[in-house]
């Protein structure tokens, strides 16, 4: 073996502990995927990587049922899935939407001494990317984190995301999804849910009173973006005890999603519309 067949790391020197091949080549997959803006099928990953078109879709499997690459059923094209944000708590790309929401959150946070999250909608469910505590006050522990995949039901942050999305579509994510009971204030019915949903479009926020988890109370609302489609959801949690005011809590809410949306570039309500069709009311 000559000097260049070695494996070396530009740190540490040569490798004294093998890598695993398997494990390399699910993340050349990845890293693949991430530069790819169109996603890519598994023939074109074969041949881009050199690798066997059996192993590629294995690992592509892997990958799909773990989360961390999701596939297009329309052109088989494989994306990055956002698990990854479990693993790595990284921005969606470059200065993201968490980077630019950042500084509005930790407001909202503050203001109402609650726990505020972020989330955006991935494959069915509703993915948070962010969550920020107010500094120096008490608040409750809710067993949330970033990464966390919620139902879209059941969740306010949910509900909100749920919400602008046409209604076939919303049928078929039910379909897939199904309306799992957490407990007795849960919705499970899907005209119940059209209805709530209905309502959160007259009013520009959504509530989840106890629905996921009992004591637990939050407060969401959509965050638009310049193409005025839906590109995520701010909410906060408390204690039932905290929220038991919901109204003034929904302004400060729907304010803070009102501001994200603008610095996105969304033109306003009075000038945009929902895939649903309806005019997308925040204030």
């Amino acid at each position: 073996m000559g000097p260049s067949d070695k494996t070396v790391d530009t740190e540490t020197g040569p490798r004294r502990t093998p890598s695993v091949p398997a494990v390399q080549r699910a993340l050349q997959i990845l890293d693949f995927l991430a530069r790819s803006r169109r996603g890519a099928t598994v023939s074109q990953l074969t041949r881009a990587l050199h690798l066997p078109k059996s192993t590629s879709h294995a690992l592509l499997i892997t990958l799909e049922r773990c989360g961390y690459a999701q596939r297009d059923p329309r052109g088989g094209r494989y994306r990055v899935g956002l698990r990854l944000y479990g693993l790595a708590n990284v921005a969606l790309s470059g200065i993201g939407l968490r980077e630019q929401a950042a500084p509005f959150l930790r407001q909202l946070a503050e203001q109402t001494r609650s726990t505020v999250h972020m989330a955006v909608l991935e494959d069915g469910e509703a993915v948070l990317i962010e969550k920020i505590a107010p500094v120096g006050m008490p608040a409750p522990k809710i067993a949330t984190w970033e990464g966390k995949r919620m139902g879209l039901h059941c969740t306010a942050l949910g509900k909100a995301l749920l919400t602008y999305i046409a209604e076939s579509e919303m049928e078929k994510l039910v379909k897939k999804q199904g309306l799992l009971r957490h407990n007795e204030n849960t919705v499970v019915s899907l005209t119940k849910l059209k209805d709530q949903c209905a309502s959160i479009r007259r009013m520009g926020y959504s509530v989840d009173d106890e629905e996921e988890e009992i004591g637990v109370r939050c407060i969401g609302s959509p965050v638009f973006d310049g193409t005025q489609k839906v590109v995520a959801a701010v909410s906060i949690a408390g204690t039932t005890a905290q929220l038991s005011e919901i109204s003034p809590f929904a302004a400060m809410v729907k304010k803070t999603a009102t501001a994200i949306s603008t610095h996105l570039g969304f033109p306003g309500p009075d000038r945009a519309e929902g895939e649903s069709g309806e005019a997308v009311r925040l204030s």
